[in-house]
């Protein structure tokens, strides 16, 4: 019996190719790796170029093209790849793929920006930053400058524009060696480094570098000065990402499948609910909205929100549907079940004709006292046939929610108390974008003056 078992042992070496390269496929390099070193067979197999293709595929995103560009085996191209950038392999082809799309994106809706990127940077320049700042830089924010390092500080900015009457602003993202520039010691943003600024409001959103005042390693934030605290260092935080990959990944996935509407070339960060769109009869009414960190608060409670409405009368109405829309009515819910009701003549100082086909897009805003809520309401129209009808058009109820945000860890109110800042105005002074897009002259805005400033709500 011994005998016979010997006889009938199993070796690798007694085994098909094809069925031992199909098992090897599952194995991380890494592993594949090890395997080599089992046996000589293992060896052989372990080399084979299939194997590595799929792995430089799916580790660094490479094609054929990349290859005979190269005129390396695939094993050689990976080993080539991981000693620069092995370090980043986690993240490399989460980023090098949302770095991609952005690219092909903007080649066909604002070329102009693709110019604005820069080349990467090496590991010995990182290492300098780090050494220049005295701190460590985060291997996903790394390994995004290896690919690219930010943008040249032009107008308009990679991460975002926003537009009212008065008010511009555009985020550049920074490259490596501006934002070492800004990095933050001082009590209240210590050890945080900027990742974008925008050059008509001073606004940058930071990145913390180290765990610390209330923040985490690689959060996201906008700074926000606590107005009612004696401390100066007090600083509440609008957050927007947990980690730069999230951070910036999250944003070009928003870019590049339409989330944000490409308006003169430039990629405005308003967000559409795909629930917020209303159809009466023939016209359709959707809305988006956006925050405004820059013009908010959170001690005092000062929330800025923007929103942007389109109304559309369907191309298929008939011509005696044409129609001129009269008013409009506002139901307004905040967080905390206070309910309003507003009205007004027209949209923003206009009276729109609405006849099949056209559309009329118009931005207004507001301000409340509570992080998040929600309008809704109608608009009334005539016929332009008949002025005595008259008819009432849905706008879907939206809601307008502000980032999460922390409150420093330590924080000293102002001994004296604050008067409410959203009281006894006039809710229909329209301060207000109009239907043109304009951006009217780019100008800044001075910050300083605004701190503290009582800014009108707009319904």
């Amino acid at each position: 019996m011994l005998t016979m078992a010997a006889s009938t042992e199993l070796r690798v070496d007694d085994l098909p190719s094809d069925p031992l390269l199909h098992i090897l496929s599952y194995l991380s390099f890494r592993d594949l790796v090890h395997c080599s070193y089992v046996s000589r067979r293992l060896n052989d197999l372990s080399n084979h170029n299939a194997l590595w293709k799929s792995l430089c595929c799916k580790h660094w995103l490479l094609t054929d093209a990349d290859r005979l560009r190269s005129g390396l085996s695939w094993y050689n191209l990976f080993q080539q790849y991981y000693a620069s950038l092995g370090r980043y392999i986690q993240h490399y082809p989460v980023l090098k793929r949302a770095w991609e799309q952005l690219k092909s994106f903007l080649q066909q809706r604002c070329p102009r920006m693709i110019t604005s990127l820069k080349e990467g940077v090496s590991e010995v320049q990182l290492n300098e930053i780090e050494a220049q700042i005295g701190c460590r830089l985060p291997d996903d924010y790394r390994c995004s400058y290896r690919i690219h390092n930010g943008q040249k500080l032009v107008i308009p900015g990679l991460m975002g524009s926003m537009s009212l009457s008065n008010h511009y602003r555009s985020e550049v993202l920074l490259d490596m060696e501006t934002a070492a520039g800004g990095f933050h010691l001082k009590k209240g943003m210590r050890r945080c480094l900027p990742l974008t600024f925008c050059f008509h409001t001073g606004l940058s959103q930071y990145m913390a570098l180290e765990t610390t005042e209330g923040r985490r390693l690689g959060e996201s934030f906008y700074p926000c000065p606590d107005q009612t605290a004696q401390d100066p260092a007090a600083i509440d935080m609008f957050i927007t990402g947990s980690s730069f990959s999230e951070w910036f990944t999250t944003y070009i996935h928003n870019v590049v499948t339409g989330e944000y509407p490409i308006i003169r070339d430039q990629i405005f960060r308003y967000v559409h609910d795909k629930s917020c769109v209303a159809t009466t009869g023939d016209i359709t009414v959707s809305v988006s909205t956006s925050f405004l960190p820059e013009l908010s608060s959170v001690h005092p409670p000062h929330f800025f929100f923007t929103y942007r409405i389109r109304i559309e009368m369907s191309s298929s109405a008939s011509p005696d549907a044409a129609c001129q829309l009269d008013s409009r009515y506002w139901k307004i819910t905040t967080s905390d079940g206070n309910v309003e009701e507003v009205q007004g003549p027209g949209v923003v100082g206009e009276f729109p004709i609405m006849t099949p086909g056209k559309v009329h897009e118009y931005a207004s805003c507001t301000t409340f006292s509570t992080p998040s809520e929600y309008m809704e309401g109608h608009y009334t129209f005539h016929r332009l046939a008949n002025k005595e009808e008259v008819f009432q058009v849905a706008i879907p109820r939206f809601h307008m929610v502000c980032p999460p945000y922390k409150e420093p860890a330590v924080r000293t109110k102002a001994s004296a108390s604050y008067t409410s800042r959203f009281d006894g105005h006039d809710d229909d002074n329209e301060y207000c974008d109009r239907d043109s897009d304009d951006f009217g002259d780019l100008r800044g805005i001075n910050m300083a003056a605004l701190e503290g400033a009582w800014c009108p709500r707009h319904i």
